[in-house]
Formats: C-alpha cells, sequence, structure tokens
C-alpha cells in the first residue's frame, strides 16, 4: 500500500496541512474569491517603511480605466529603477494584488525594483482573453509610463504565483509575438499552464486540503468559457504552444505535490531545448502555494529567497 498524500507532505508544511480548511468544487469561484477575502481581513495588509505604496486605476484594451494597479517603490531611492510587472494568482477566477502585498513588499524592497502589481478583471465574468490583454495593458502602461515612474525599460520583468504564473508565460509570448514591449526576464512561479489537465501529475493530486486536480480542471473551465477545447489558444494555455523560443531567461520552482507539477517540468524541458536560458527548482514534499501559505518556515524561505536571487541577478546581468 502505497502513502497517502499527508505521509509526504514537508515536516515544515504538516501544521498548515492539518489546519487548512478545504477547498469546495461546488460555486468554486466564489468560494475561492470568499476564502481569499476572509484571508486578507484575518491576516490584515503587511506595512513598511523601506516600500511606498500607491494605487491607480489604468486603461484596458477597452480604453476605460478600469484596471486597478498597486505600485510599490523602495522609499529613500532616487535612482532610475528596474520593474516588475506582478500578475496574482487564484486560478484565473479569484485574487487581487492586495493579497500578494507581502511578497510584492519583500521583492521590492530586497531586489531594490519598482513593483507594478496588477488586478486584472477575472472568470468566469471575464473569461479568456480579458484577463490577458489587462496584464499586456498593465505591461504596456508600465513601459509607456516609464519616465514618469522613473524605469529603467531596459530592465523590465514579469512574474506570478500559480494563474499568474499561466498569465506570466502567456504574457511573454504576446509581448515576443507584438514586438514588444521588452521583456528581459519572467518568473512563472508554479504555473497554470495546460488546460487539457491531464498529465499523471494533475490525476495524482486530489486532496482538497491544497489546488487539486479536479479543482484545476474546473478553473480552466471557467477561464475557457466559449472557446472550443479542441481548438484552445496559446496565449490561453501556453502549454498549447509549438514555438517557445526568443523567450526571456526563465526562473521557476514547484512543489513535489502540486498537481501542475508535470506542466511545469515539461514547459522547462521545452524552454531548455529551445535555447531559452532557464533555472528551475522542484521542492520536495511541498504542495501548490507552499511558498505563501509558510513563509515563516525554511523551506518557504528557501523558495523566496531563490526568487529573489534569480530576479537581482537577471536585473544586474541587463544593467
Amino acid at each position: 500500500m502505497g502513502m497517502s498524500y499527508r505521509d509526504r507532505v514537508h515536516p515544515d508544511l504538516l501544521e498548515l496541512y492539518d489546519s487548512a480548511p478545504g477547498l469546495e468544487l461546488d460555486d468554486f469561484a466564489n468560494h475561492l474569491r470568499t476564502f481569499m477575502a476572509e484571508e486578507l481581513k484575518e491576516n490584515g495588509l503587511p506595512v513598511s517603511d523601506e516600500v511606498e505604496v500607491t494605487e491607480q486605476y489604468i486603461c484596458g484594451k477597452n480604453g476605460v480605466k478600469d484596471i486597478y494597479v498597486r505600485i510599490y517603490k523602495p522609499a529613500e531611492i532616487s535612482d532610475i529603477l528596474p520593474a516588475l510587472l506582478w500578475i496574482h494568482g487564484g486560478g484565473y477566477v479569484s485574487g487581487f494584488a492586495k493579497r500578494d502585498e507581502s511578497v510584492c513588499i519583500l521583492f521590492a524592497k530586497e531586489v531594490k525594483c519598482l513593483i507594478v502589481s496588477v488586478e486584472y478583471h477575472l472568470a468566469p465574468e471575464y473569461p479568456f482573453p480579458v484577463p490577458i490583454e489587462d496584464c499586456y495593458s498593465a505591461l504596456q502602461w508600465l513601459y509607456d509610463n516609464s519616465a514618469e515612474l522613473n524605469v529603467d525599460t531596459e530592465r523590465i520583468a514579469i512574474a506570478g504565483y500559480s494563474a499568474g504564473g499561466g498569465l506570466t508565460a502567456a504574457l511573454s509570448m504576446i509581448a515576443r509575438d507584438r514586438g514588444g514591449p521588452k521583456v528581459i526576464f519572467q518568473m512563472p512561479l508554479y504555473p497554470m499552464l495546460d488546460d487539457r489537465c491531464d498529465k499523471p501529475s494533475s490525476l495524482e493530486m486530489q486532496d482538497r486540503v491544497a489546488w487539486f486536480g479536479e479543482g484545476n480542471k474546473k478553473a480552466w473551465s471557467l477561464y475557457l468559457t466559449g472557446i472550443d477545447p479542441e481548438d484552445v489558444p496559446p496565449y490561453a494555455a501556453p502549454a498549447r504552444a509549438t514555438d517557445l523560443s526568443g523567450l526571456p531567461p526563465t526562473y521557476t520552482f514547484i512543489g513535489e505535490l502540486d498537481p501542475l507539477r508535470d506542466e511545469t517540468i515539461e514547459y522547462v524541458e521545452r524552454l531548455g531545448q529551445a535555447g531559452v536560458p532557464v533555472e528551475f527548482h522542484l521542492y520536495p514534499g511541498c504542495f501548490h502555494a507552499f511558498d505563501i501559505a509558510a513563509v515563516r518556515t525554511k523551506i518557504g524561505d528557501r523558495a523566496l529567497n531563490g526568487c529573489i536571487e534569480a530576479l537581482s541577478f537577471a536585473f544586474e546581468k541587463a544593467r
């Protein structure tokens, strides 16, 4: 008899695993939204004297100022800064910019970069292509307003978790195919890349304490509302892309117990085969989003520190 899911969980994460409320498939999008909103209400927003936080609305593809962004700038730094467009997670159907306040403050402080965190519109009310077009609008806005933001346009990167990782991978392809803005580095972390949900890890990981295979499948169905499953565009599901050449250098990681494990590994292999510099880490015993949920653990700190080092190196190399 094989090991149970819990038996495989990293010791640092067992307390979190045992206290997790579990995810429900019924009314999936609203369940996730309620869970995330209550989580923020319970924990509150972090505060740092070392990072200035502002907010505003920017224009989307329709020309209407309806995309909310939060901007994080290291305090008391007047030099031109590199910039990171951050894309939050939430299965394409939930999430918001404030939920990632801690990591944005951390990256801004440690990497000494400006961060624009984009709150794209969510499925199922706004299915593909609205979320990815919102992200492209935010990238274009960051580039076009570089002088006002005091940003170096030769040092712009993009990153995000989960669905934000999938949108990061898609946005890198769109920026490549549309001829800009230039992206010098991407960090799609445990990304949602493949709508087919047929990899062994997707079928294996069904424990509802963390992101699970059936929930992943449900989220994809909501994001791809109205799309023929036999003709899903690569900008919607980057795993379907046939050409990964010319993409920016990449850093990513994922947990061994993540249903997205195998599609991430396959993406990393294909990037390497396409000549894209890529660094990848697989964390044993770790489930989806372990780094966010477990930032005060050694394994969570390792994951976050790896991101900081990779992002710092990318910006320094492009200097």
